[in-house]
């Protein structure tokens, strides 16, 4: 996995976080649950990050080694930030940090 491939990974978690938050959002409350819009959002992130990882690996017939656990707490961590605080600002830090 190489880097633009990992930003990709992020994209994907960061939009389909979104939706499915929204979605489960809505479940939620037709049954009148109750439920923390931010924990939602980092548990949906965090699930989905290992969903396209998984499906990464398997799809590429990637070996599993240390790299690829990296990238996948990376990705982890990442997409859950972005749940938080928003992707433009996560890609901001990392572009902030390519640089530097």
């Amino acid at each position: 996995m190489n880097f633009e491939i990992f930003l990709l990974g992020l994209l994907i978690v960061s939009t389909l976080t979104g939706l499915f938050t929204e979605a489960i959002k809505a479940w939620l409350q037709e049954r009148g649950k109750k439920y923390y819009s931010n924990a939602l959002a980092g548990y949906v992130a965090a699930g989905l990050s290992v969903l396209v990882s998984s499906g990464y690996v398997i799809l590429t017939e990637t070996a599993f080694n240390a790299k690829m656990a990296v990238y996948l707490i990376a990705l982890i961590l990442l997409s859950w930030l972005a749940a938080m605080v928003g992707y433009d600002k996560v890609i901001q830090a990392i572009s902030q940090f390519k640089k530097g």
